[in-house]
């Protein structure tokens, strides 16, 4: 398993559009994707258990990957995280 911590910059969060892209994103590697937050995990696969964790703009996260293409699925999907405006796939 692979994980990173990293600070949020998405000027929205990661709220409904951006969890959209998200979870689009994370469903194309095969890895079970995950992000953590105050202690509660959601799988990043999921919009609305993404959208459950209430991530907003600077907010401390631990996006974890597990699986053949766990250290793509990690750089790639940390760059829309830490990306300041939306990334659409």
């Amino acid at each position: 398993m692979k994980e990173m911590t990293l600070q949020v910059n998405l000027e929205q969060g990661l709220h409904a559009r951006p969890a959209s892209a998200f979870a689009k994103k994370a469903d194309t590697f095969s890895s079970d994707i995950f992000i953590v937050k105050d202690g509660r995990k959601a799988n990043g696969k999921s919009i609305l258990g993404l959208m459950g964790l209430a991530v907003t703009q600077g907010a401390q996260i631990t996006l974890q990957a597990n699986g053949i293409d766990e250290e793509l699925a990690i750089s790639e999907l940390s760059k829309m995280l830490l990306s300041k405006h939306e990334m659409h796939i």
